[in-house]
């Protein structure tokens, strides 16, 4: 049957985030996660539905991106379809050509989890690969340790914490407190928490935003950042902590988080928080 690609309404993502739920287990690959659909509802809901993409065939959903930027898509793929040559094969051609509405001319990015029939044929049609990522797990079906500094929830409130140490930590001037409420009053936030450690000075230190894919099934860290004046003092191990025992709380069966792995410092702080690293991956790109 005909493989159709589609970007749903507002109110289909809802459709699409069962499907990623549905595809979340602890042995899966890093892919991508309903926490990162989550964490893009900051820019609002009709945005967020615009960058996401679905291939579906006879009505049911193979395949799910989403465009981190114009000429970024993160997508996975259903477990049982990771070798289906037909998806696979249309894939290739929506990525390739542009009036296809997903990637542009030019240079491009795919990051699409190990194992997918799709990197061969990639690989066919001359697209190289990028520097690599190192994913990270925690399984959370043991106790979790206390993270050894004051938390607190991040609410309205606290709003502005999260923005001043998102900031911070990545150099950037975009984070504003209205991403907080934004991403907050978005329809899938229930499955989420975001945490703050604080100094002894009540100042904020570190953040972390969590996300559930349901119980039983691997959680997301979905953004962590150490403010740049607490940086070295283990507030990023323990934030991290917090955010694991959060996700335990909610019944998740383990913790996943991926960060460049020219990122020494970030992969140390995760180790430090119990996690373990998996083999590198890499995403796929197209230089021209």
């Amino acid at each position: 049957m005909t493989i159709v690609l589609g970007t749903p309404a507002f109110d289909g993502v809802r459709e699409v985030m069962a499907a990623l739920r549905g595809w979340q287990y602890d042995d899966a690959p890093m892919q991508l996660h309903p926490g990162d659909i989550g964490w893009n509802y900051r820019f609002g809901t009709a945005e967020t539905a615009a960058v996401v993409r679905t291939w579906s065939r006879d009505g049911q959903i193979l395949a799910v991106g989403i465009l981190d930027s114009p000429r970024v898509v993160r997508m996975t793929v259903a477990p049982d379809a990771f070798r289906d040559e037909g998806l696979a094969r249309r894939l290739v051609e929506d990525f390739s050509l542009p009036e296809r509405g997903v990637l542009p001319e030019g240079a491009v990015s795919i990051e699409a989890p190990p194992g997918l029939l799709l990197h061969d044929l990639l690989t066919k049609e001359g697209w190289g690969v990028d520097e690599p990522w190192t994913p990270l797990f925690r399984d959370l079906t043991g106790p979790v340790e206390e993270p050894g500094v004051r938390i607190r929830a991040i609410g309205p409130e606290q709003a502005r914490d999260f923005a001043d140490v998102l900031r911070s930590a990545f150099n950037t001037s975009r984070p504003t407190r209205e991403y907080w409420h934004a991403m907050s009053t978005g329809p899938f936030y229930d499955e989420a928490r975001c945490l703050g450690a604080y100094d002894d000075q009540g100042n904020a230190a570190a953040v972390v935003t969590v996300w559930s894919a349901g119980p039983g099934k691997p959680g997301l860290v979905e953004p962590m950042g150490v403010h740049e004046d607490h940086r070295g003092r283990g507030y990023g191990r323990a934030i991290t902590v917090a955010g694991a025992a959060a996700l335990r709380e909610m019944g998740s069966s383990s913790v996943r988080v991926c960060t460049l792995s020219s990122n020494v410092g970030g992969i140390a702080t995760y180790k430090a928080a119990g996690f373990e690293a998996r083999p590198e991956v890499r995403d796929r790109i197209r230089t021209n």
